[in-house]
């Protein structure tokens, strides 16, 4: 029954980011916001909201294994798992923007994150370092470069959008949200007890691949239309994102404890395959289909080491 329990959860929490983003969207669209605004703060903070629900939820319910496991497992899962199910699909070619801002952000942030878990906790003060970069990092992007995919096509069918019902995708998106994290968190405990493994596995596994199914969906899809120039950008995006505001915002919260395990094993991997990305984005500018290949057999390799 916790089987069921934990994919109906990953299922709402879904739907909930889903409909949060479609009716902020459609509201900021009636408040006249660009869609590159749009795009960067409403659009982004949705897609994100699920792994930060789980990861607040796990920290408040004392399960800080999800909370960590949930962001280190989602890292690991884009850089590999995503990005190597997309590129097996169509290769994807590096824009220099790529390799100038998104690249060294992605290093930076999971530096910081593996040093600041190093003494076994993130503080309040981390915590709040964090969500200053995030705030900082989203003004720099925001002023520099035009990078959203939420065009005006799709803010002028939002303002068509009644805004009763944009009211009500908000509403029930966060109640998706909420009661979503708590499936996933409560049975994911449960199924971790019954089967005599720790949280940490279950977190870096299960919920974290659950919780990056949107980016999963978003680039396979772009894949599967060739339109992959800004596929990366978004993963990488996505694992900076991960990391200022979803570890900041729970941290602030509440100070998250890490398991020695994740500082021995799981960080050295999200570290190993994020150093990995460099030589295969900077020969010939393009991620081949080997490449893919490479990448997908690394998360098979880590999964064996860890289970």
């Amino acid at each position: 029954m916790s089987y069921l329990l934990l994919i109906l959860g990953l299922v709402v929490l879904l739907l909930g980011g889903k409909f949060l983003v479609d009716g902020a969207s459609a509201i900021a669209a009636r408040l006249g916001l660009s869609p590159g605004l749009i795009g960067l703060t409403v659009v982004a903070f949705g897609t994100s909201a699920p792994e930060l629900l789980v990861s607040i939820t796990a920290a408040l319910q004392g399960s800080s294994d999800i909370a960590i496991g949930n962001v280190v497992g989602s890292n690991i899962s884009n850089i590999t798992l995503v990005l190597g199910i997309s590129v097996v699909i169509f290769p994807i070619y590096i824009q220099k923007s790529t390799l100038k801002l998104d690249y060294p952000f992605t290093v930076i942030s999971s530096l910081m994150f593996y040093v600041f878990a190093f003494n076994g906790s993130i503080s309040l003060v981390e915590g709040i370092i964090l969500l200053i970069c995030f705030v900082a990092l989203n003004i720099y992007f925001f002023k520099t470069i035009e990078r959203v995919e939420f065009s005006e096509e799709d803010a002028a069918k939002m303002k068509k959008q009644p805004v009763g019902l944009a009211i009500l995708q908000l509403i029930g998106g966060a109640a998706g949200l909420y009661f979503g994290s708590d499936l996933v968190v409560g049975n994911g405990t449960s199924i971790a007890q019954a089967l005599g493994v720790s949280e940490r596995i279950i977190g870096v596994t299960i919920i974290a691949i659950g919780t990056s199914l949107p980016e999963l969906v978003t680039s396979v899809l772009a894949a599967l239309k060739k339109e992959t120039e800004l596929a990366l950008g978004n993963i990488l995006g996505s694992n900076i994102m991960n990391v200022f505001s979803i570890i900041g915002f729970t941290a602030l919260i509440k100070p998250i404890g890490v398991d020695s395990a994740f500082i021995n094993s799981d960080f050295i991997w999200m570290l190993g395959f994020t150093i990995l990305l460099f030589p295969l984005m900077r020969i010939n500018y393009v991620i081949t289909r080997f490449n893919g290949i490479v990448l997908l057999f690394g998360y098979l390799l880590y999964l064996y080491f860890l289970i």
